[in-house]
């Protein structure tokens, strides 16, 4: 493996280095009542290269214009980037085309526009797909829930923009690692500060995760649909964490005072688990599994299987 380039590691503003990427095709419904018809939609991915944080919007086609006015839209929003990384178009192949005629097509205006405001557009080199592992991993972030969660789910534009924005805050704001060395600090770094300043929350809702569809609103269908996201997306980002592979000798184990993720399957959106380590409990062979975490509300003891280190100690 090489090094990382200087470009993910270099400090400044979000969103100042950022690279985008597209996913797609989805469907929405071009206006609501009797008569209405399905229309292509697409979701334009932007990633910022040192926080990580994720920026989505809504593309209604693959024009160059409309890519224009999503690359607006962002810089409005996060501010004017200083480079912009991108997929080159003969990188896709297959059942990705569209996409492919798209990238060749619109390669010269985008260049253009971007030199016209001081921006640096770059291509990686073809058919070197792993060279945007980056924007890769944030367009398998919520391109494969966000299929299984809308899934037959016929939404407009203002209700799916909306999912999508409500998607983007739970992306943000995963925990990445401990945000100071106090150990009565129980609050997490995520994307959301580098962003807002502050963590992401979110407004209290019913549980609507076994509510037939039939039943609900089309206003309580995209509270659903968020809710699913958040299910399925946050017991993957917590298996990720846990990744663990047979050993043969005793390695580092967790220590007192470290901050862990507690793996609750019942916790609302945007809402995670942090506890410091108190005390850990060694089993007969002199190996510890279990632990005492001080939380938010209270102490309690947990298996080593139920927590993730934000820091791993070295």
């Amino acid at each position: 493996m090489g090094n990382l380039p200087n470009e993910r590691i270099e400090q400044g503003y979000p969103f100042i280095r950022c690279g985008v990427d597209y996913a797609g095709p989805l469907f929405i419904l071009n206006r609501k009542g009797r008569g209405a018809k399905l229309e292509k939609c697409y979701v334009c991915l932007f990633v910022c290269f040192v926080t990580r944080a994720v920026h989505l919007e809504l593309v209604t086609s693959l024009t160059s214009q409309a890519y224009l006015l999503a690359l607006k839209r962002f810089i409005s929003r996060r501010g004017k980037p200083d480079v912009i990384y991108s997929d080159n178009g003969r990188t896709f192949v297959g059942a990705a085309k569209e996409f492919s005629k798209f990238l060749k097509d619109s390669q010269h205006e985008v260049i253009d526009f971007a030199s016209s405001n001081s921006i640096r557009f770059s291509f990686i080199p073809p058919y070197s797909a792993h060279f945007g592992g980056l924007w890769e991993a944030g367009i398998k972030s919520c391109k494969s829930h966000l299929h299984r969660v809308v899934g037959n789910a016929n939404l407009t534009y203002e209700e799916f923009s909306t999912m999508l924005t409500q998607i983007e805050a739970v992306l943000n704001s995963r925990p990445m690692s401990p945000l100071s060395t106090d150990p009565t600090d129980l609050l997490p770094l995520t994307p959301a500060h580098f962003l807002i300043g502050r963590p992401l929350t979110a407004p209290a809702c019913h549980d609507l995760t076994g509510t037939p569809t039939q039943r609900l609103l089309r206003y309580d269908r995209v509270e659903q649909i968020r809710q699913h996201f958040w299910a399925r997306w946050s017991k993957e980002y917590i298996s990720e964490l846990q990744k663990r592979t047979k050993w043969q000798a005793q390695k580092d184990s967790i220590t007192p005072n470290t901050l862990v993720l507690i793996k609750d399957e019942n916790l609302p959106p945007l809402k995670w688990r942090l506890g410091r380590i108190l005390q850990t409990y060694a089993g007969k062979d002199g190996i510890s599994r279990v632990a005492t975490i001080k939380t938010e509300t209270g102490e309690i003891k947990r298996a080593f299987s139920r927590l993730c280190p934000l820091l791993t100690q070295n």
